[in-house]
């Protein structure tokens, strides 16, 4: 049994706790940690007698593993300590708010033979699965499209840590949009060009983007492009993903967890359906157990991660240059420099 401290007991938390009953077999809670003790408290409710405190060095003596999931600008910090007091350490999206940072935490990581993973929970989706199993398998033949629609209201109060860019690391793309470069990058190989544009109409609360619109030109000559908003006020996609390729199109429903395979002959097939939430962090927690168990490296691993901000950096920087970004030569082990 793996013990494991939750460390960040705000809304993001959430998501997880309530996926706890599925991973009995593999996890102990045993502790939670948050600046306000009352949060903290409040997580003790699901997991009777655990230890709850403000300083979260305080409990390195109590755990195997941390599960990270605090405001961005601190990822860096936190994961760091945890990493270089032995533990093994599950961190929330993005990695860290700069690549000298990303690096940092591989490194230790890897020093100290310490599973860094990463959350994009994404990855662990099971309709998520299905599209990339489907796509390997050529059921459509060779994509040449694949878009990515995520739209959603997400609206912060005045003074909350994830208006400012600073603390933040950048708006809607580098904060959300990571998911889905991400995804893009699993789907469709190493980029090759792309371009971003973003804006912070219908999005005032935020210091930079609440919309980005992001196109890239992989090595197979495919394109993949992201839609993203934080300030949709009604939708009709949702989290959608669509796959075009040579012998048909792949549409993946979050709204209704099915995966569709669309033709020609205009009837269409459901090829996987399930009644499941899209945040399934169940899934994403065993594979952190697995990797813990056995020492294999995880599918969002350090250096995959920082491959897929590589891309987002590049891309803020060409918008700024109204330019189209180079994103050849972003290798998975270019860290030697620092």
């Amino acid at each position: 049994m793996i013990k494991l401290g939750i460390i960040g007991c705000g809304k993001m938390a959430d998501s997880f706790l309530d996926r706890f009953h599925y991973v009995n077999d593999e996890f102990e809670v045993v502790a939670a940690v948050d600046i306000d003790i009352q949060r903290a408290k409040k997580v003790s409710e699901a997991f009777q007698g655990i230890i709850t405190t403000t300083r979260y060095p305080e409990i390195f003596g109590y755990i195997d593993a941390a599960l990270v999931v605090l405001p961005h600008h601190l990822h860096h910090e936190v994961a760091l300590d945890c990493i270089k007091a032995g533990k093994h350490v599950l961190l929330e999206k993005p990695m860290a708010i700069t690549e000298r940072q990303c690096i940092e935490l591989i490194r230790a990581a890897e020093s100290n033979q310490k599973i860094l993973m990463i959350g994009y929970v994404m990855r662990y989706h099971r309709l998520t699965l299905a599209f990339k199993d489907a796509i390997d398998k050529s059921t459509i033949g060779d994509v040449f499209q694949l878009s990515i629609w995520t739209e959603q209201h997400t609206e912060y109060p005045k003074g909350h840590w994830a208006n400012s860019s600073k603390t933040l690391g950048g708006g809607q793309l580098f904060s959300h949009g990571c998911h889905y470069i991400d995804l893009l990058m699993w789907f469709l190989g190493k980029p090759v060009s792309g371009t971003h544009l973003g804006t912070k109409l219908g999005t005032p609360w935020l210091e930079k983007e609440g919309t980005s619109n992001v196109s890239i030109k992989f090595e197979n000559g495919s394109i993949g492009y992201h839609f993203g908003t934080w300030g949709a006020r009604g939708t009709r996609l949702g989290y959608s993903f669509h796959a075009h390729g040579e012998k048909g199109m792949l549409e993946a429903n979050f709204s209704e967890n099915k995966l569709i395979l669309h033709k020609l002959d205009n009837k269409p097939k459901i090829l996987f359906s399930e009644c499941k939430s899209i945040k399934q962090t169940d899934n994403e927690l065993l594979h952190f157990a697995s990797c813990i168990k056995t020492g294999t490296l995880p599918n969002t691993d350090a250096r995959s991660s920082l491959q897929s901000l590589r891309v987002i950096w590049k891309l803020y920087d060409s918008e700024l240059k109204h330019s189209v970004a180079d994103l050849r030569g972003l290798g998975l082990t270019e860290i030697e420099k620092y």
